[in-house]
């Protein structure tokens, strides 16, 4: 496409180059070394679900228990498969045994290379093809239904209670919207462990686990049918979960997942570590269900000043469009996120964020991004705040974005009421197709405050991913250049469950999807 801002093609491959260094460099970090969630995953993948008597999840118990008996370095799978050939079991079998004390991996007899390697391969592939076939699912309702013109209409339900949010999901898709949002409870992404079944309580949100993906899809499945077109269902595959969440995803056909590389390091202080290896794991099994991941640069402007700090939302953009691409994850399912969070007070702030949202359209043509509304000024003021929504969907009409979650006239007040988000999504439905093709129409004064603030903004994206790469990823977030957060390498939840692969390391799932993503060994 050509550019509208008349952006300089040699710095905008200067930043995409910095930014590949940068990922180049924590791949290699990330693939000499395994999480617990990472083992955890697998163990989901493989066969392993519920929870024991206690109501501690079976992965959990399996990868603690080798863990203290010093053999996750080698992979879970390693041991599964020894104890299955040992005993004949299957993968749920051995890990109830094992939390019920009735087996211990340390003391299973050695089994030839062989033949864990063929029990392992068989489990994985079984695993892979069942996420092929909820993939292949999705692309059967995609073909039957009629696709509706991005922006996608994305609003939210956060009862706490999973069947009150079936109820007020339906209500939406009934009312226009193409995208559900299921937050999750506050603070479910620094719990070390997926509850289990489905849950009627939670502050802020619903607890994300399998049983509410099931549940929430079919309902979606339901109403779907009912309107003739596909309803997308959106969660959070974030935290110290991050890969766990993602295969759930996956296998309950999830089609978009919240997943950055730096979010939960400044916003949750979660291990840095910890979180560049599980974004990792988690894009990969991501990219082979299909699913979109929406990134969390939006939330940098929360914290800093969105005029001041809006290269570094460019900047974390091209970060994490390369480690998703190390991650076997194509464009399209490259949700980058961004917002609309200036003060509306600002003369000609309305052409500040017209330049940012352009700017992410022509640096990442391919992407359906992510654009966020107004949260940081929304007031008790419905009125101002009905029509700085209104602006937000202009611009997302105007330059093309993928996803818009609307924004809610009442945000600084209360959780949306059904009403509440009705109004959004007339909102939106009235100036989306008031402005269909008005990005098409229109061009941008050549010098002008739109063309000039997005070439500073690039500009200053391209120095700040050049000092990241000369400084070090992990030194950069210690020195606090993403979104005023100070992150060390060694500070945050979550650093105890990082380890180093020992020479023997055996992860089939990671295998086969490296193989079927076509990434390099």
């Amino acid at each position: 496409m050509s550019s509208k801002l008349n952006l300089d093609p040699e710095i905008i491959d200067r930043a995409r180059q910095a930014a590949s260094d940068i990922a180049d460099t924590m791949d290699a970090f990330i693939r000499e070394r395994t999480t617990v969630a990472m083992e955890r995953t697998t163990l989901r993948l493989l066969g392993v679900d519920g929870v024991d008597q206690d109501d501690v999840p079976l992965p959990n118990v399996v990868v603690d228990h080798a863990l203290e008996a010093g053999l996750l370095e080698e992979g879970i799978t390693r041991h599964l498969a020894r104890a299955i050939v040992e005993t004949g079991r299957d993968a749920q079998t051995v890990a109830r045994a094992i939390a019920e004390d009735d087996l211990r991996l340390s003391e299973l007899p050695l089994v030839s290379e062989e033949r864990i390697v063929e029990v392992g391969d068989e489990l994985a592939t079984r695993a892979l093809a069942r996420i092929a076939e909820r993939r292949a699912e999705r692309d059967t309702f995609l073909e039957r239904y009629e696709q509706r013109a991005a922006p996608l209409h994305y609003v939210i339900v956060a009862t706490g209670n999973i069947y009150e949010d079936v109820v007020q999901a339906r209500t939406a898709a009934r009312q226009g919207a193409d995208i559900i949002a299921v937050i999750r409870s506050t603070g479910q992404s620094l719990l070390d462990y997926v509850p289990y079944g489905p849950t009627t309580e939670g502050f802020g949100g619903t607890y994300a686990t399998q049983a509410n993906f099931q549940i929430m899809r079919e309902a979606l499945d339901e109403v779907g049918q009912e309107l003739g077109r596909y309803i997308h269902l959106c969660n959070y595959c974030s935290g110290l979960c991050m890969p766990e969440i993602a295969a759930m995803g996956a296998l309950e056909r999830l089609d978009m997942m919240l997943n950055d590389a730096l979010y939960g390091i400044l916003f949750r202080d979660i291990n840095p570590r910890r979180t560049f290896i599980d974004q990792y794991f988690s894009r990969m099994i991501n990219s082979a269900a299909g699913i979109v991941i929406n990134t969390g640069e939006d939330n940098y402007l929360t914290t800093a000043d969105a005029v001041e700090a809006a290269h570094t939302v460019t900047a974390s953009q091209f970060i994490n469009e390369q480690f998703a691409l190390r991650s076997g994850l194509p464009p399209e399912q490259m949700g980058l996120g961004h917002a609309m969070e200036m003060d509306p007070t600002i003369e000609n702030g309305f052409l500040f964020e017209l330049a940012q949202a352009q700017l992410a359209r022509e640096l990442f043509p391919g992407a359906p991004l992510k654009y966020m509304p107004p949260t940081k000024y929304m007031t008790g003021n419905i009125f101002r705040g009905h029509i700085q929504d209104a602006l937000f969907n202009l611009i997302g009409s105007w330059t093309g974005q993928g996803i818009q979650l609307l924004g809610m006239m009442t945000e600084a007040m209360h959780t949306p009421h059904m009403g509440d988000r009705y109004l959004a999504l007339e909102n939106a439905q009235y100036v989306m197709n008031n402005t269909r093709q008005l990005g098409d129409e229109i061009e941008f004064k050549q010098g002008g405050i739109i063309q000039s603030r997005a070439q500073q903004v690039l500009a200053s994206a391209c120095q700040l991913l050049e000092e990241v790469r000369d400084q070090g990823m992990f030194d950069t977030l210690a020195a606090g250049k993403f979104a005023d957060v100070f992150r060390p390498v060694d500070g945050g939840k979550g650093m105890a469950g990082v380890l180093r692969r020992s020479p023997d390391y055996y992860n089939p799932v990671e295998d086969g999807l490296r193989r079927r993503l076509n990434l390099p060994d």
